[in-house]
C-alpha cells in the first residue's frame, strides 16, 4: 500500500519527509493499518486488546515522499507500571509526529472513547487526521459519521477500503525535507525485536487464558549460521502456575507455540531457523522498572 503515498504531481527534486503517529483505543486496528500501508507485517496483530506494548516504527518510501509511521499501544487507563509506560509511548509519539492519525473503531462508538482519542491525538503540534476503521462491518447507507470529528475518513485497513483517500491526506500533511532513512529501509528496530514479537503474537494465539497479558519474550541468542539460524528465547511469566500452563502436559503447549512461531520467523527472515524456547518466572515483572528495563520496555540509563 505504499503506492497510496506516491504522487506524480510534485517534482522529484523536492522531497517530503515526516513522522505519522497512529493512536486509538485497543483493537481499533492501528497495527493492521500500518502493516497494510507498508505491505509488511511489522506490528503483531491479534483479536485480543493491548497486544502492542511499545511503539513500532515503520518506514514507507515512495519518491518524493518518505513517511515514518509510529504504531502505538492502545489508549487505556493504566493499572500497573507496564501500562503507564505504554501510555507514555503514546504521548511521546504524538509530540514527535508531524501528523497524527486518530483511529476510531466502528465497534466502539461511545462518546467518551471518541472524545478521548481525539483529545490525545490533538495534543501535539502536528496535523490531526481522523479515520474510522472497520467500515466493512456496516452497509454504506448505515454509515453515520455524525459522532466523529469533521473530516473523518471511513476506511477498512483489513480490506483496503478508502486507503487511497487516507494516503492522500497523509501525503499532504508531510513537510518538505530530506529523507531520514535509506529508501529501501522498512524498519529501524533490530530483527531480534520483531522475532520476539512474533513469538509473543503466537502465545496470544495459542493460549486462551490471561497468560498472554502477563508474558514477555526476550531473545537470548540470535546466531546467523547455515543451514539454519539458531535462536534461543525466554518466555517470562509472573507466576509458577502460569509456567506449567505455558509448557503444558509433556511440553505440548510450548512445542505448539514453538512450531507455529518458527514458521512465522522463517517467513519473516526469509531463512530457516532452529528455535529453542524456555519458560521462566519473574514475579510481578510488569510492576518493576528494573524488569521493564531488562525486557526492553524502558530505556536503560
Amino acid at each position: 500500500m505504499t503506492e497510496q503515498l506516491d504522487s506524480t504531481n510534485i517534482s522529484d527534486e523536492k522531497t517530503f519527509c515526516g513522522y505519522v503517529a497512529i493512536v486509538g483505543p485497543p483493537n481499533a486496528g492501528k497495527s493492521t493499518l500500518m502493516n497494510t500501508i507498508l505491505g509488511e507485517r511489522l506490528s503483531i496483530v491479534t483479536p485480543k486488546p493491548h497486544t502492542t506494548r511499545t511503539r513500532v516504527l515503520g518506514i514507507a518510501s515512495f519518491r518524493p515522499y518518505q513517511v515514518i509511521f509510529l504504531d502505538t499501544p492502545g489508549i487505556l487507563t493504566p493499572r500497573y507500571r507496564l501500562q503507564e509506560v505504554m501510555q507514555q509511548q503514546i504521548t511521546a509519539s504524538v509530540f514527535d509526529a508531524d501528523a497524527v492519525i486518530a483511529l476510531f473503531d466502528y465497534e466502539k462508538r461511545d462518546k467518551h472513547t471518541i472524545e478521548e482519542t481525539s483529545e490525545i491525538a490533538s495534543m501535539g503540534a502536528g496535523k490531526t487526521l481522523f479515520a474510522l476503521n472497520k467500515m466493512d462491518l456496516c452497509n454504506d447507507d448505515e454509515l453515520d459519521l455524525s459522532p466523529y470529528p469533521e473530516g473523518t475518513i471511513p476506511i477498512s485497513a483489513l480490506h483496503e477500503i478508502n486507503m487511497g483517500i487516507l494516503g492522500d491526506a497523509i501525503r499532504d500533511a508531510m513537510p518538505p525535507g530530506p529523507f531520514l532513512y535509506p529508501e529501501d529501509m522498512l524498519a529501524e528496530q533490530p530483527e531480534r525485536l520483531f522475532v520476539a514479537e512474533l513469538i509473543r503474537e503466537t502465545i496470544f494465539e495459542v493460549m486462551r487464558q490471561e497468560i498472554p497479558y502477563t508474558s514477555a519474550v526476550s531473545i537470548e541468542q540470535f546466531v546467523e549460521r547455515d543451514p539454519k539460524y539458531y535462536i534461543q528465547a525466554n518466555i517470562f511469566v509472573d507466576r509458577n502456575s502460569q509456567k506449567g500452563m505455558m509448557i503444558g502436559g509433556q511440553g505440548r503447549t510450548l512445542k505448539n507455540i514453538g512450531s507455529q512461531a518458527r514458521k512465522k520467523i522463517d517467513a519473516f527472515l526469509d531463512h530457516p531457523v532452529y528455535l529453542e524456547l524456555y519458560v521462566k518466572v519473574r514475579p510481578d515483572w510488569m510492576k518493576r522498572d528494573q524488569d521493564l528495563k531488562d525486557l526492553g520496555y524502558i530505556d536503560g540509563e
